[in-house]
C-alpha cells in the first residue's frame, strides 16, 4: 500500500438499498450555498456517491469534509459528521470542523521551535502557544479542486515563512470513493527547505446523527498502552505514562462518559478528554489499529487504522452551543468527538518523540483507514 496515501475505508455490514429517499430527506447540504468566489479563487461543494447510496460531501475550503451519509442498524441513513450547511458559516468556524489542520496539527509550545540551530517564531493563537498551524492555518486555505469521477483532487502550496514555518510546502490531498463503500484520502507533502510537518484531520463524529445529544455514551477502545501527559496549557510535559489504572485505560473499550468526570489531574488540565495515546506498534510505521468507536442504539462502529504513532482523543469539551449545524440544532458541550491521527504534539520541541522533520529530497507519509459498520 502507498506510503502517502491516507485512506478512509466506509464498510456498511446492512443494505442501502431502498434507501435514496431517507438519504436525500438526510442530506440538507446544498450545492448553491457553496459556490462563491472568495479572494478571487472559486470555493464548492463536492459530492461523492456510490451505487450503495453512500454519499461524502467535500468544500476545497480547507480542503474539509461537509457530511457523509451512513446507515444504522435498521437501513436508515443519518450524517455522523458535524458540520455547517453553507460556506459563511465555515468562514465563521471557531472550532475547526471536518478541516485539515497544520501546518502542524496541536501544539506547539511558546509558539516557537529550533530547527538546525535556527529559531522560527509562529503566530500565538491558544494562549502563548500556536494551535493547528497558526493564525490561518490550512483550514482557512481555498485550496485548488479538480474532479474526475468519484475521485476530487486538493492542492495546495504553502509559502515559506506562512505562518513562521520555513520552505515552500506543496500538498495534495485527494479523496477518491469506491464501489465497495471505501473513501480513499491521500496527502503527498514535499518541501525546498528542511520544515516540520505534522498533518490531522480534524472531523467531528456523532454516531447518532450530527446534532443529536452528547457523545458520552458512545463506546470507545482506543490500542494504546501509554499516552503523553499535558500541563494545564495542553503541552506535553515529556512523560510517556501507562494508561494501566487511570481513566485513560480504554484498551478494553469503555464509555467516554463514564470516568470523564473523576477527580484527576490529567482530566482537569484537559477539561475532559483532550490527549496524545501513543499506539500499539511492532513496527514504527506500521498500519495499526488505533480506535474503535460504537453506539449501540443506532449500532454504527468506526475503526480506526493508522501508520502514524499517535492518536488524540478530544471530547468536545470546548463545545458550548454557539454554533449549530447542518440540521439547526446547536452544537452543546460534548456533542461530537475528533479522533486525530497524528505525531505527538510539540514534537518539534522534545526530542525523544518521533520526529516531524520533512527535508528536500523526501515526503510526507501518512496513512488512516476508518471503517464505517454496523452492528446487529
Amino acid at each position: 500500500m502507498n506510503k502517502f496515501i491516507i485512506s478512509i475505508l466506509v464498510l456498511l455490514s446492512v443494505s442501502c438499498a431502498g434507501s435514496r429517499k431517507r438519504n436525500e430527506q438526510a442530506n440538507t447540504v446544498r450545492e448553491e450555498a457553496f459556490d462563491t468566489v472568495i479572494n478571487n479563487k472559486q470555493v464548492s461543494l463536492y459530492t461523492l456517491k456510490n451505487t450503495n447510496n453512500l454519499t461524502v460531501q467535500l468544500t476545497n475550503y480547507g480542503a474539509r469534509v461537509i457530511s457523509i451519509l451512513t446507515p444504522d442498524k435498521n437501513g436508515t441513513m443519518a450524517d455522523i459528521v458535524l458540520g455547517y450547511s453553507d460556506i459563511k458559516s465555515y468562514l465563521k468556524d471557531p472550532i475547526y470542523l471536518g478541516c485539515i489542520v497544520g501546518r502542524y496539527a496541536n501544539r506547539i509550545n511558546d509558539a516557537k521551535f529550533i530547527l538546525d540551530d535556527k529559531e522560527y517564531n509562529l503566530y500565538k493563537n491558544n494562549g502563548g502557544n500556536t494551535l493547528h498551524g497558526g493564525k490561518e492555518g490550512l483550514d482557512k486555505k481555498i485550496w485548488d479542486a479538480s474532479q474526475e469521477g468519484n475521485t476530487v483532487i486538493f492542492s495546495y502550496c504553502s509559502p515559506d515563512g506562512e505562518e513562521g514555518y520555513p520552505g515552500n510546502l506543496i500538498i495534495k490531498k485527494s479523496y477518491t470513493l469506491t464501489e465497495n463503500n471505501e473513501l480513499h484520502i491521500r496527502y503527498d507533502a514535499e518541501t525546498d527547505q528542511s520544515t516540520v510537518i505534522n498533518l490531522s484531520n480534524h472531523t467531528y463524529w456523532n454516531l447518532k446523527g450530527e446534532g443529536d445529544s452528547t457523545i458520552l455514551d458512545h463506546y470507545i477502545l482506543i490500542n494504546a498502552d501509554y499516552y503523553t501527559p499535558i500541563d494545564n496549557e495542553w503541552i506535553p510535559t515529556g512523560e510517556l505514562a501507562k494508561v494501566a489504572g487511570s481513566p485513560f485505560d480504554f484498551t478494553s473499550g469503555k464509555k467516554i462518559g463514564s470516568e470523564i468526570n473523576l477527580d484527576n489531574e490529567q482530566l482537569t488540565n484537559g477539561q475532559g478528554y483532550d490527549h496524545n495515546w501513543i499506539l500499539n506498534k511492532d513496527n514504527a510505521n506500521e498500519l495499526s489499529l488505533a480506535a474503535r468507536l460504537w453506539e449501540e442504539t443506532t449500532g454504527r462502529s468506526i475503526e480506526i487504522f493508522t501508520s502514524e504513532p499517535g492518536i488524540q482523543f478530544y471530547s468536545g469539551n470546548f463545545m458550548n452551543g454557539s454554533v449549530s449545524g447542518k440540521s439547526g440544532k446547536p452544537y452543546v458541550y460534548r456533542s461530537g468527538l475528533a479522533l486525530e491521527t497524528q505525531h505527538f504534539p510539540d514534537s518539534p520541541n522534545h526530542p525523544d518523540f518521533p520526529s516531524t522533520r520533512l527535508d528536500p529530497g523526501e515526503s510526507y507519509e501518512h496513512l488512516v483507514i476508518i471503517k464505517f459498520g454496523v452492528m446487529k
